[in-house]
């Protein structure tokens, strides 16, 4: 039985009996306005305040640390449910186009009193770490902003890559890369059945010659329990549906085994953990990336408030294509998370 299962078998009957016509799907894709694709720091704690103040209590924000810069990493939260889920954005500094997703999930959800708000927020709970690298993204690059460090994983001179240090051998505490123990710390707090971490690819285009907007991946590593890889493989098939209903073009992400990879971290530690690779496209496309990522943040979200997620057969996630040719490299190790 799945981490979900379990949630939904412990908590209140009403999370699989009530009836659900309140919960009316979001129309994603349609009416949106252009936001910001890359907040400044100072834009993105204003934003996320002024979500907060908005949401009438819905929306909590708060300070799980600083980067060694002493810039804050934000942590915001939305619904009250049983069912607790955690996404990341922007561990890579210079992949940013997950973190504009985040502030609309969370206006969308967490401002206003429809019924189907209301029905989401009591059945999950989701905690969103808006732009865990700070440091990075002020210099547009991939690290942290540790200068002094001579790091196994990263570059000397400029820091650490923290998608590399989430090991679960490793305590917060003797974790070196400053922004990943924040992670750790705040992920044993909050506890969630569900994690998934946004960042962002180069350009691919697949055999037909189609481009690639997106690409996912579940928990790699040997060691992972099966369950909680087939966990991870149902939410990658909803990540991978929601994008192809906002027309994106989805398929498998290469990436490595290495338990510090957040991927295969929160993974071996029990969690339906997955990866979504936004592709860097065009300025023009920009938006719509934004927004299919806000719809995959949206579908996880609801599929686990109905609990329909175990409904879903983990085979279908083998059935999504290999990410195919590359178009265009954009980022340092484009095929390694």
């Amino acid at each position: 039985m799945s981490s979900l299962a379990l949630v939904l078998a412990c908590g209140p009957g009403e999370v699989r009996s009530e009836s659900l016509t309140d919960a009316r799907p979001l129309d994603i894709a349609g009416g949106a306005k252009p936001v910001d694709p890359r907040p400044s720091t100072a834009r993105l704690a204003s934003e996320l305040r002024s979500i907060e103040e908005r949401s009438d209590g819905a929306v909590e924000l708060s300070r799980i640390g600083d980067s060694n810069e002493k810039r804050p990493i934000w942590s915001a939260r939305v619904g009250h449910g049983p069912i607790r889920i955690l996404y990341v954005t922007q561990q890579h500094g210079n992949e940013p186009l997950g973190t504009p997703a985040a502030l609309e999930f969370l206006r969308k959800v967490g401002i206003g009193a429809d019924p189907w708000q209301t029905w989401l927020r009591k059945r999950v709970t989701v905690d969103i770490v808006v732009r865990a690298n700070a440091d990075g993204f002020e210099r547009n690059w991939r690290y942290n902003y540790a200068p002094d460090a001579n790091p196994e994983y990263g570059e000397r001179g400029k820091g650490y890559d923290i998608n590399r240090y989430h090991n679960p051998g490793i305590s917060p505490e003797e974790n070196p890369a400053t922004e990943a123990a924040h992670i750790q710390r705040h992920y044993a707090a909050f506890d969630p059945v569900i994690v998934v971490d946004y960042h962002m690819q180069g350009r691919y285009f697949d055999p037909s010659g189609r481009e690639i907007t997106a690409s996912v991946m579940w928990p790699t590593h040997p060691d992972t329990k099966p369950d909680d890889v087939a966990f991870a493989k149902q939410i990658a098939v909803i990540v991978q549906q929601s994008m192809a209903a906002a027309g994106g073009n989805v398929s498998q992400y290469p990436g490595g085994d290495y338990e510090g990879i957040a991927r295969n971290a929160y993974g071996l530690r029990g969690a339906g953990s997955v990866l979504v690779e936004l592709s860097a496209m065009d300025s023009a496309r920009e938006q719509d990336q934004i927004r299919s990522a806000l719809a995959s943040m949206m579908a996880i979200a609801h599929t686990a408030a109905k609990g329909q997620i175990d409904e879903i057969d983990p085979a279908r996630a083998d059935q999504i294509p290999p990410r195919g040719s590359v178009l265009l490299r954009v980022y340092d190790a484009d095929s390694d998370d």
